[in-house]
């Protein structure tokens, strides 16, 4: 496939042949928040009506803030766009480990389509819990405008998530870092050990480093 000019939007290229074939509902799935220190993992998906464009949709990572806002409205006020939002707690990703808990966000994302899709086209590397009427795309989320959809709506509401937590637990930053390990990030860590929200498995060689104990619960933790 020919690589997309930078500012382009994702194309449909995918999504069109699935339809030719008779797939009518194809449905996009993409996560946010897989490498974070705290918070949960997102996920989003997302069936687009055919006749759907959108001048510069693409890999939300590419979009600014502002552009991600103005693309997450466009697709979650637009009444022909069935989208849903699953998220997995930082403690189910401590019990199970990040990969199943993407997995899992994933699945409660497409449960949450109603009708259900006819096929699903998800970032990344295969999630066999999704079945086989799936594709997985190595950043499909520039390759296929659905799973950018995906994309756009889980970082948008995650980083909204997080601005929440941030409100409860100001001493961390979440609003500024989103959870990821920043040096600020590190730094509040190691002056009030981790909070409720944290991952406990991806702090467990910061904390036997820093603190000889597992740290402690942070404030209003």
């Amino acid at each position: 496939m020919k690589e997309r000019r930078p500012g382009a939007a994702a194309p449909l290229d995918f999504e069109r042949e699935l339809w030719a074939r008779g797939f009518v509902r194809v449905c996009g799935i993409d996560e946010a928040g897989r490498g974070p220190l705290a918070g949960p993992v997102v996920a989003a998906a997302v069936i687009l009506p055919r006749a759907f464009s959108h001048p510069f949709l693409n890999d939300s990572k590419q979009l600014s803030a502002a552009r991600r806002e103005e693309a997450y409205r466009s697709l979650t006020e637009n009444p022909e766009v069935a989208w849903s939002v699953a998220r997995v707690e930082a403690e189910e990703v401590d019990r199970v480990n990040v990969l199943r808990a993407t997995w899992q966000a994933m699945i409660a994302a497409r449960a949450g389509l109603d009708p259900p899709p006819d096929w699903t086209l998800v970032d990344g590397r295969p999630v066999p819990p999704l079945g086989d009427a799936c594709d997985a795309l190595v950043r499909g989320d520039a390759r296929s405008l659905s799973i950018a959809a995906a994309s756009v709506i889980a970082k948008v509401a995650r980083d909204r998530l997080m601005e929440e937590m941030d409100r409860k637990y100001p001493a961390y930053g979440f609003a500024r870092h989103k959870g990821y390990g920043t040096a600020a990030h590190l730094r509040a860590l190691a002056a009030w050990g981790p909070c409720l929200e944290h991952r406990k498995s991806f702090l467990k060689r910061i904390w036997s480093k820093s603190s000889g104990d597992g740290g402690s619960e942070g404030p209003d933790g």
